[in-house]
């Protein structure tokens, strides 16, 4: 294995621990800002656990694409310092995109999704309100002719 080959897993590693620290704290952060009866908080270990799993499925992943799965000793180095890097330089930047997504992406989806589905509901009212209106002389003559035919006569 050349040292270019060498240097760019090496780089690619540093990547994978990068995006676990990225990931972990996406989840953290879920955890954080869900409320306190929320199920994200009664599972968060388990969500977390799962959240490790992954992390560790896709780096496996990626040394199987940059090196077909050969494993150095310097991985794990690779990854901590990674997420290390994360930590100490790309945690600002990477909660700055997440805000920016989540306000110029996220929420309109939302909204949308949410006005539709609003829009929806009033219709559904709106037309049930109007059957009720419509079927309320044929209730009443129903009931009239009900009663009429099918009148019991006490003794």
């Amino acid at each position: 294995m050349s040292l270019s080959v060498q240097f760019l897993s090496l780089l690619a590693m540093i990547g994978t621990g990068i995006v676990a620290g990225a990931f972990m704290d996406l989840i953290g952060t879920g955890i954080d800002k869900s409320s306190k009866r929320s199920i994200l908080r009664k599972y968060s270990a388990v969500i977390e656990v799962i959240g490790w799993v992954l992390i560790g499925c896709a780096s496996f992943y990626v040394l199987f694409i940059v090196r077909d799965g050969a494993w150095r000793m310097y991985d794990p180095f690779a990854q901590v310092s990674g997420i290390l890097l994360y930590a100490s330089i790309f945690h600002r930047p990477f909660r700055f995109f997440g805000r920016l997504i989540n306000f110029l992406i996220i929420r309109p989806i939302l909204f949308v999704i949410l006005l539709v589905v609003r829009i929806i509901r009033v219709i559904i009212r709106l037309i049930v309100k109007l059957l009720r209106v419509i079927s309320v002389p044929f209730v009443y003559l129903y009931n009239k002719v009900y009663s009429s035919l099918f009148q019991t006569t006490e003794k």
